[in-house]
C-alpha cells in the first residue's frame, strides 16, 4: 500500500483479552426438559464444521485456494506483497514494491526458505511491475477474473503483508468502480496516475501493495495498490478507503512484460511533457509549468515548450499535475484535445495537440 507518509517503523502490539463470560440476566428464562424425552441430541460446538455457516465457509475456501500464490517481496529498502503470475516463475506487483531494485527475496505464505528473484520490468507510469524467480518449483499460479464484470457492494478478501505480517487477509466490499486516483509523488513512489480503480473498504495498509484482492469464486480481481489519506489528520489515513488496479489491467500488462519484455500497448494517452504544479501568488495551483518536452510527442509537435504553463484540456481547469494526469486519462492515443496555455511570456494560447501513447519505460 502506498500511503502518503513517506515512510513507516511499526511495532505490532497482539492483545488478547480474556475473563470470564458474562452471567446470565435476570430475565433469562429457565430450560425446560419434557418429561416424555429421555434422549437429546448433542449440538455441535463452535468449532465443527456442522456449525460453520456458508459465508464463513466460503472465506475459508478462497483463503485456503488463494493464498499459496501469495508472496512477500523484501528489497534492502522496504517490503511489499505479490502474486504468482504463472508456474514459470513470474510474479506481478506494484512498480513502487520494487522502486529502484533488480534483486529481491520472495518468501511463499505458506511457508518455506525464502527464494531469489530477479526484476523482468517495472511499467512505472502504471505503478506495475513483473519479476522472476529463479526457481519456480512448486509455485501454484493465481487464477484472474475478469474485473469488467464487478458489481459494486461484492464482498472482497485482501491478501497480502501488511506490517510483514505474512498471509494476512482482511474482508470489505467493493465500494465503488472506475474511480481515477493519482499516487502521491516522492521518492519512493512513481507517482502513477491510475485509471478505472477499484475502491475498496478492506484494509490496505503497509506492505499489502502489490498483493490481491479476491472474490469470493477465488479469483484475483484486483491488485491493492494504495489507501485515501484525510487532509484534515494531517496525511493520516482515512479508514476504509483503499484502491487497487483492476484485473484487467494487471494481466493485460503483466502479459506484455512476460512475452516481450516490456510494456508494448500501454492503451493510454499521452501529452508528452514533464512538469510540475505552480503555485500562484494567492498560494493556490494554479496550473503545471512544463520542465521537458519529450521528443516526438504530441506536445513537442504541437509546438508546447520548456517554460509553458498548462491550465487546461478541452477547457477542463488542470490547477495541478495531479488533476492533469487524471485529466489525460479520460482521452484515447490519436484523439486531439485543446490544450490551454500561459505561454512563458505571459500571453495566453489554445493549441490543439494530437495525443500519443503513454509509453513502457
Amino acid at each position: 500500500m502506498r500511503e502518503i507518509a513517506a515512510g513507516l517503523a511499526a511495532a505490532v502490539l497482539l492483545l488478547a483479552g480474556c475473563g470470564p463470560p458474562p452471567a446470565a440476566g435476570p430475565s433469562a428464562s429457565p430450560t425446560t426438559v419434557s418429561p416424555s424425552r429421555t434422549a437429546t441430541s448433542a449440538k455441535p460446538s463452535p468449532s465443527s464444521p456442522a456449525a460453520v455457516q456458508p459465508l464463513e465457509a466460503a472465506y475459508e475456501k478462497v483463503i485456503t485456494d488463494v493464498l499459496p500464490s501469495i508472496v512477500q517481496i523484501t528489497t534492502k529498502v522496504g517490503l511489499g506483497s505479490g502474486i504468482v503470475f504463472d508456474s514459470a516463475g513470474h510474479i506481478v506487483t506494484n512498480a513502487h514494491v520494487v522502486g529502484q531494485a533488480t534483486e529481491m527475496d520472495v518468501t511463499f505464505a505458506t511457508g518455506g526458505a525464502p527464494r531469489k528473484a530477479k526484476l523482468v520490468k517495472s511499467f512505472s507510469a502504471g505503478d506495475l511491475a513483473v519479476i522472476k524467480v529463479t526457481n519456480p518449483d512448486g509455485l501454484r499460479p493465481a487464477r484472474f477474473g475478469d474485473s469488467s464484470k464487478l458489481r459494486v457492494g461484492q464482498i472482497v478478501l485482501a491478501m497480502g503483508n501488511p506490517l510483514g505480517l505474512s498471509g494476512s487477509v482482511t474482508n470489505g466490499i467493493i465500494s465503488a468502480l472506475g474511480r481515477t486516483v493519482t499516487e502521491p509523488q516522492n521518492p519512493g513512489s512513481p507517482g502513477a496516475t491510475i485509471a478505472g480503480a477499484i475502491q475498496t473498504s478492506a484494509a490496505i495498509n503497509p506492505g499489502n501493495s502489490g498483493g490481491a484482492l479476491v472474490d469470493l469464486s477465488g479469483h484475483v480481481i484486483g491488485i491493492p495498490t494504495l489507501a485515501a489519506t484525510d487532509p484534515d489528520l494531517a496525511g493520516g489515513a482515512a479508514p476504509g478507503i483503499g484502491f487497487a488496479i483492476p484485473s484487467n489491467t494487471a494481466t493485460d500488462i503483466a502479459d506484455q512484460i512476460v512475452k516481450n519484455g516490456k510494456v508494448t500497448n500501454s492503451h493510454r494517452a499521452a501529452l508528452g511533457v514533464r512538469g510540475s504544479t505552480i503555485i500562484g501568488s494567492d498560494g493556490q495551483p494554479s496550473g503545471v509549468g512544463v520542465a521537458r518536452v519529450e521528443p516526438n510527442g504530441g506536445a513537442a509537435k504541437a509546438g508546447i515548450k520548456a517554460g509553458d504553463v498548462i491550465v487546461s484540456i478541452n477547457g477542463e481547469p488542470t490547477p495541478t499535475m495531479a488533476d492533469l494526469s487524471e485529466t489525460i486519462t479520460t482521452l484515447q492515443p490519436g484523439q486531439r484535445a485543446r490544450v490551454g496555455l500561459v505561454r512563458s511570456n505571459g500571453a495566453k494560447q489554445t493549441i490543439v495537440v494530437t495525443m500519443g501513447q503513454l509509453q513502457g519505460e
